[in-house]
């Protein structure tokens, strides 16, 4: 069975808005319904699990029953952090995952997944029990002891920018978060699955990345997603 765990506990501060980013609308629809739909529509996924901010579970349910996501079985609450929110949803899928099966960790936030990332993500997931969506670095980086000037750079073709979706086998998956959140091993803050496995000694694999996958943090970014709609709306007219 391969399970989507979407992650949507966020509080949207920095955004400056009242109501979480992942269910402002964008051409009235909740940003999380897109995400959703992403997952809905692959054929390979099995079953939805959204990890939801506290007060917001019903909302989600109404808007899934709106939209056709018949694919979303479980909410589970959020935690104060990203790794709660991850370690919340994998211990919820205790009963109904098996170790071999592949869970795929998702931002809510990210509504414009493809096709082809989610599919290279779980083949690799089947090769080698993990799978990180990532992309090239194309542009130069320097590191700066002082802030002010360099005399080193890092070679970008060593680089890789890394996001969500991520897949895991379960098994794998409910070691890592029983193991480090019980020895406190890679959860500080601005940490993801992906660090987690990396600080609990385990090699990542990369899967293909997709530059549309764009996460939507400001309202520059929702301008871009809403750019990249418009297109879309247009190619249908074509």
């Amino acid at each position: 069975m391969n399970v989507a765990l979407l992650i949507a506990g966020g509080r949207g501060h920095r955004m400056g808005q009242e109501i979480p980013k992942q269910f402002l609308n964008v051409y009235d629809k909740p940003v999380i319904i897109y995400t959703l739909e992403g997952f809905q529509r692959h054929v390979e996924i099995d079953a939805i699990l959204v990890v939801c901010l506290e007060g917001w579970s019903e909302m989600l349910l109404a808007y899934a029953k709106q939209f056709n996501i018949t694919k979303l079985r479980w909410i589970a609450a959020s935690g104060e952090t990203a790794q709660e929110s991850i370690r919340n949803g994998v211990f919820a899928l205790r009963e109904a995952c098996g170790p071999e099966d592949i869970v795929v960790i998702h931002d809510s936030i990210r509504p414009m997944v493809e096709d082809f990332v989610l599919t290279d993500v779980l083949v690799t997931c089947r090769k080698y029990g993990n799978a990180v969506t990532s992309l090239p670095y194309n542009e130069q980086i320097f590191v700066s002891g002082d802030g002010v000037s360099t005399t080193q750079y890092i070679p970008r073709d060593t680089l890789r920018r890394v996001s969500t979706p991520q897949a895991y086998r379960y098994g794998k998956l409910l070691w890592a978060y029983e193991k480090a959140f019980s020895e406190g091993i890679g959860i500080q803050a601005s940490t993801y699955a992906n660090t987690l496995m990396t600080d609990l000694g385990e090699r990542l694999y990369f899967a293909a990345g997709s530059e549309k996958n764009i996460k939507l943090t400001s309202k520059d970014d929702f301008e871009l997603f809403k750019t990249y709609m418009k297109m879309e709306k247009d190619g249908w007219l074509k």
